[in-house]
């Protein structure tokens, strides 16, 4: 038996990357119509968290819970002591974790989650001030607030306008809003930033210091030595350089570029004295520099090699290098 093969036609495709784009249109405008629509409420929230002596506690369930531990993971890494706690255990003895100096910030977007509506009486009884973010001015949540960030959008781009999509990413765009005002008031840095993230790249880059990198074995040689002396040193050495020294002290720096822009100049330069050719008074570096400071430097001032010095006396105690 043959089997009949049904023939797609031209309008039974799905053109997935189109309705793709069109979701991300659709979004970026709800997030458009966020920030126009920001106005007291979101400086009186920053104030509120700026002024707070105790942790910022966010609480919210299911996809809002979701995105409330997001939010809680960023305020937490840029400055602002926060935890996530989960709103059915808070009702089962969780409470217990707030203190009376503690700032909640409590997150559903009808503005009606029983397990969030139930903590505002305990809430209220300990005397802490409530943040809610929330999609209903005319919600209890959003009544029983002492600020209502309204996350309000004109539908999800879910295509039955159920899951929960244009909603959460608006509601994590107003954490992330939040967090950036309170990075700009804190004065938060990058440096500062490291110290929360040791464990990652960045973290390791921005707490690394020169000393933790710089190359230790130090090519060099007396200023009166020859240049075949020094050329011997530098490829002994495998760094493209010499120190010139003396007594310990730096007197200058030679790199493979100066001898052969040199030798171009003066074939007989091999028996002539290093000094003749060095940089005086090189660049330094002290060993305690941040590292991402140190190659942003040299990046900048196309620099390939710094003599690192520490201590009062700037005693020459290292060689830092970069490749890219």
């Amino acid at each position: 038996m043959f089997e009949t093969v049904r023939l797609l036609r031209r309008e039974d495709f799905i053109d997935h990357t189109e309705i793709a784009r069109e979701a991300l249109i659709a979004q970026s405008i709800a997030v458009k119509s966020l920030a126009n629509r920001l106005g007291d409420e979101f400086y009186q929230a920053v104030e509120l968290i700026l002024n707070c002596s105790g942790r910022l506690v966010i609480c919210g369930m299911g996809k809002s819970g979701l995105v409330g531990k997001k939010i809680a993971a960023t305020f937490a890494s840029t400055g602002t002591t926060s935890f996530f706690m989960h709103p059915a255990e808070a009702l089962h003895g969780d409470l217990g974790m707030i203190r009376q100096e503690d700032l909640l910030v409590l997150i559903s977007y009808s503005g009606e989650t029983e397990e969030v509506i139930k903590l505002i009486p305990s809430i209220k009884a300990f005397g802490n001030s409530i943040i809610a973010i929330a999609g209903n001015s005319n919600s209890t949540l959003a009544k029983n607030s002492d600020v209502f960030l309204n996350v309000s959008v004109e539908r999800e781009i879910c295509p039955n306008n159920l899951a929960p999509t244009t909603s959460t990413l608006v509601t994590m765009a107003i954490g992330d809003a939040l967090a950036v005002a309170l990075i700009k008031a804190r004065d938060f840095h990058a440096t500062d930033f490291a110290r929360f993230h040791p464990g990652g790249s960045l973290g390791k880059r921005l707490l690394t210091r020169v000393h933790d990198v710089m190359r230790t074995n130090l090519p060099s040689i007396e200023p009166n030595a020859t240049v075949r002396e020094c050329l011997f040193t530098m490829t002994s050495s495998r760094m493209g350089l010499a120190l010139i020294m003396t007594d310990g002290k730096l007197q200058g720096i030679i790199t493979d570029g100066d001898l052969r822009r040199a030798l171009l100049k003066d074939p007989q330069m091999l028996e002539k004295p290093v000094n003749v050719f060095m940089t005086r008074k090189p660049v330094t570096i002290d060993a305690e520099t941040n590292l991402a400071e140190a190659e942003a430097f040299m990046h900048r001032n196309k620099v390939r090699a710094l003599v690192v010095t520490s201590g009062k006396e700037n005693q020459v105690c290292g060689i830092l290098e970069i490749f890219d």
